[in-house]
C-alpha cells in the first residue's frame, strides 16, 4: 500500500514529511479531489489514475482506473464521478464508486490537454487545433469549435447569466449575458470565445508573441486574463474583445495564472511567483528562492504553495513573501499539489506522492474547497479561490487612489 515515512525517524529537511506512497509506476502529472475532499485522485505517466483516502489517520491507496493506452494528461472531479484526458486522443468517464469506466469520448485526432466539465457537459482542448463540447451523460459529441490554425492548450467555460441587467446598448444588442461561453488558448499566439449554442467564435483576442499557455478570469467572469510563452499576462474585457493592460514584468513564460479575490497570482519558468492587483495591475510581491521553473500553486489564508521544477515545494507568506518552509524528498520535478486539511500532497516526475504535516502553519480554516469554482463549474488547471488574498482592504484601496492620480 506504499512507504510510510515516519515523522520521528525523517531527517533534517524531511521532518514533516508523514508519507511516501510510490504504487505510480512512472511520474504523476496532475490531482484532483473529490467535492468533500475526501478522495484525491493523481493521473500518471503509466496511463492509469489512482484513488487516495485523505481523511483517514494515514492516507491510504484504494483503487486504480486504468483503460488509457497513453499518458493521463489533466483530469476533474464532479459528484461521485471522474473525467480524464490522455494523450491516447480519448476522454474517459468514471464511476469513482465501482471503478468502472461509464464511456469514451472519441474523436479528437492528437493528444488531448485539457477538460472542463458542468452537469451537464464535458469541454476539451486538443493538439489537432479543436476544442469539443460532450455530453456529461452520453459522451457523445455535441459541438466541435474550429478555428485556431495550431494545437489548442487551455480552456475555460463561462456559463451564461440569464439575471444579469444589460449594461449599455452594445450589449443588449450582442445579448451576451444569456449566452455560454467557452474560452480557448492556443499555439497559434491567441484566445478565441466560441458559442456554445452554435460554435461560432464570437471573439479572437490577438495581442500575444508567444503561445498562450494560460487563461483566468476575475470572479465576475468578466475580465480574461491570458499568460504566454511571451513572458507576458494580457487583459482583455471579453464580451468587446479589446485589450485593458499588460503585465510584462516575468522574464519567461507564464506557466499558470490563480485568482485570490482582488489579485492575480502567476507562476513562471523564471523562477518566481508574482502577486498583481487586478484593478490596477500593479506588482505586490514576488515569492523568490525557486531554482527552477515554478510548475504549480495553492492558496490558502494566507499562506502561498509553490511546486517547483527543483523537486522541492515551498511554503510562503502570503502578505510578506518571506519563505516559512521548504519540502524536501522528491527525486524530481513537482507536477502538482493539493491541501486538504492539515496535510499537503505533492505529486512527481519521480512517480511518489508524498504527504507532509503543515499543522503547524495553519492557521485558520480554509474556505469550503467547492468555492473555488462558480457555478459548477469544474476546472482546476485555471483555479479561482475565494480564500483570504495576502492584502488588507486600506493597502487595496491606497494602491487603487495612486493608479487614479
Amino acid at each position: 500500500m506504499g512507504t510510510t515515512v515516519s515523522k520521528t525517524r525523517a531527517g533534517k529537511h524531511n521532518s514533516w514529511l508523514l508519507q511516501t506512497l510510490e504504487n505510480h509506476e512512472s511520474g504523476i502529472n496532475c490531482m484532483a479531489l473529490s467535492d468533500d475532499s475526501s478522495v484525491l485522485a493523481t493521473g500518471s505517466d503509466d496511463n492509469t489514475i489512482r484513488l487516495w483516502s485523505t481523511k483517514t489517520e494515514s492516507v491510504e491507496y484504494l483503487s486504480v482506473l486504468a483503460g488509457h493506452a497513453d499518458y493521463i494528461t489533466h483530469i476533474l472531479i464532479l459528484n461521485n464521478y471522474l473525467m480524464s484526458a490522455s494523450a491516447d486522443q480519448t476522454i474517459r468517464k468514471w464511476d469513482m464508486l465501482s471503478g468502472r469506466c461509464l464511456f469514451i469520448c472519441t474523436g479528437h485526432t492528437s493528444i488531448v490537454n485539457r477538460i472542463a466539465c458542468t452537469d451537464d457537459y464535458i469541454f476539451s482542448t486538443s493538439y489537432d487545433k479543436t476544442a469539443r463540447c460532450w455530453d456529461f451523460h452520453t459522451g457523445n459529441c455535441i459541438r466541435t469549435f474550429r478555428g485556431h490554425h495550431h494545437g489548442l492548450l487551455p480552456l475555460l467555460f463561462i456559463p451564461a447569466n440569464h439575471d444579469a441587467e444589460e449594461e449599455n446598448t452594445f450589449e443588449e444588442e450582442m445579448n451576451i449575458y444569456t449566452k455560454d461561453i467557452l474560452i480557448t488558448g492556443s499555439q497559434d499566439l491567441t484566445a478565441k470565445t466560441w458559442s456554445l449554442k452554435s460554435s461560432d467564435c464570437l471573439k479572437t483576442f490577438e495581442g500575444h508573441i508567444g503561445a498562450v499557455l494560460c487563461l483566468a478570469t476575475d470572479v465576475q467572469g468578466k475580465i480574461l486574463f491570458t499568460g504566454s510563452g511571451d513572458n507576458t499576462i494580457r487583459v482583455w474585457d471579453i464580451y468587446r474583445g479589446n485589450e485593458l493592460r499588460i503585465y510584462d514584468l516575468h522574464q519567461a513564460p507564464i506557466i499558470n495564472l490563480l485568482i485570490a479575490n482582488k489579485l492575480l497570482y502567476s507562476i513562471s519558468a523564471d523562477h518566481t511567483v508574482r502577486c498583481w492587483i487586478i484593478d490596477v495591475g500593479d506588482c505586490i510581491r514576488i515569492y523568490r528562492g525557486h531554482h527552477h521553473s515554478v510548475s504549480c500553486i495553492e492558496i490558502v489564508n494566507d499562506l502561498v504553495f509553490t511546486g517547483c521544477g527543483d523537486a522541492i515545494v515551498r511554503c510562503f507568506e502570503a502578505r510578506s513573501g518571506v519563505i516559512k518552509r521548504s519540502f524536501k524528498s522528491h527525486a524530481l520535478a513537482i507536477n502538482c499539489i493539493q491541501i486538504v486539511d492539515d496535510r499537503l500532497f505533492s505529486g512527481s516526475v519521480d512517480g511518489s506522492l508524498k504527504i507532509w504535516d503543515i499543522s503547524d502553519l495553519r492557521t485558520v480554516t480554509p474556505s469550503d474547497p467547492k468555492s473555488k469554482l462558480p457555478n459548477n463549474v469544474r476546472d482546476k488547471s485555471e483555479k479561482q479561490t475565494h480564500t483570504d488574498s495576502g492584502i488588507d482592504d486600506h493597502e487595496y484601496r491606497e494602491r487603487r487612489v495612486q493608479n487614479m492620480v
